[in-house]
């Protein structure tokens, strides 16, 4: 009896030390990274910093496979069919993670039971925005404005259901105020009506934002980030402005199909982690109107859990549903 419960330890150490030592090596082959997205968007941008940082890291090739459109759906389901090896990785976002479950009904994919968490990479931070004629020079005008004016106020969102429609849905439950969400197809079409004069208010990222802030011709009223965007480091938090705690922002990491083993993952988010310590990347990530995110893989995930529970609470306050 106590021979054999030695010799079933000893096939257990041995698989141990074979899968570690096998992990050590990886990859020994390209690694495909794929962007549920378009080419030149902010995931895909911040996809590439990475792949390139990863590929001198490890000696191999890591290649882009950008699948866009159908809100991230098709990138996230061929990346959990994936092999489970390691050699196909997956860009997850908060659209893709965690604002589509709250939103699609029927979605073909469970994002935390399906796919393992490898690590965080950028923040995408967002700003409450005015343009030159609105008549609001700070956060407290526009709120003073709006409880004055219920539901006479709009703001421009980049599309219904992204991170800026539930962000602005969210300050708006936070502070008390009705405020109408006029819906864009992207960021571009919000900048033109905002400079046109069409809305004077959006909810919108900042890299579309930045040149016109940088003019003169918008304002930033706020950040709605858990920190101040380095890209404007003057426009202070919505948190800092009164709402102590309240944070909205986009998000995205590296994934992997939950088949893959524990030993890859570690290897991964360790190498991911490293690369992104590196200040010549951080400065191309912030340059991207991103910002670098380096927490620990477990707190990463429990920070995308949370971020899941908030995002669920306003869809359903608010009966943001998309079919």
């Amino acid at each position: 009896m106590i021979r054999r419960i030695a010799s079933a330890a000893l096939l257990f150490l041995l698989a141990t030390l074979g899968a570690t030592a096998w992990a050590q090596k990886f990859p020994e082959k390209a690694v495909k990274l794929i962007v549920p997205y378009p080419a030149g968007q902010a995931t895909d941008i911040a996809a590439r910093l990475v792949a390139e940082a990863l590929s001198r890291e490890w000696g191999q090739p890591v290649v882009i496979d950008n699948i866009g459109g159908g809100a991230a759906i098709p990138g996230m389901v061929t990346g959990r069919e994936a092999k489970g090896d390691g050699y196909t990785l997956l860009m997850g976002t908060s659209a893709a993670m965690v604002v589509n479950p709250a939103i699609i009904e029927k979605l073909p994919y469970d994002p935390f039971n399906d796919f393992v968490l490898i690590g965080p990479i950028f923040r995408n931070p967002l700003i409450i925005v005015a343009n030159d004629q609105a008549p609001y020079a700070s956060l407290k005008d526009l709120v003073e404005a709006a409880k004055k004016n219920p539901g006479k106020l709009n703001w421009g969102y980049p599309g219904a259901g992204t991170t800026q429609h539930l962000t602005g849905e969210l300050f708006k439950q936070t502070a008390g105020v009705d405020i109408q969400g006029v819906m864009y197809k992207g960021s571009a079409q919000v900048v033109q009506d905002m400079l046109g004069n069409q809305i004077q208010l959006s909810v919108d990222g900042v890299p579309a934002n930045l040149p016109h802030i940088k003019s003169g011709k918008l304002k930033a009223l706020a950040s709605t980030g858990s920190s101040r965007a380095p890209q404007l480091p003057d426009v202070a938090t919505i948190a800092e402005l009164g709402y102590p705690g309240f944070a909205g922002e986009g998000w995205g990491g590296m994934v992997a199909t939950k088949s893959t083993p524990p030993e890859i993952v570690a290897k991964v988010s360790a190498d991911l982690r490293k690369v992104l310590s590196d200040p010549a990347l951080q400065q191309k990530i912030v340059a991207a109107g991103l910002v670098v995110d380096n927490m620990p893989r477990d707190e990463w995930i429990a920070f995308a859990k949370k971020t899941a529970v908030v995002w669920g609470d306003v869809a359903r306050r608010n009966n943001i549903r998309v079919q």
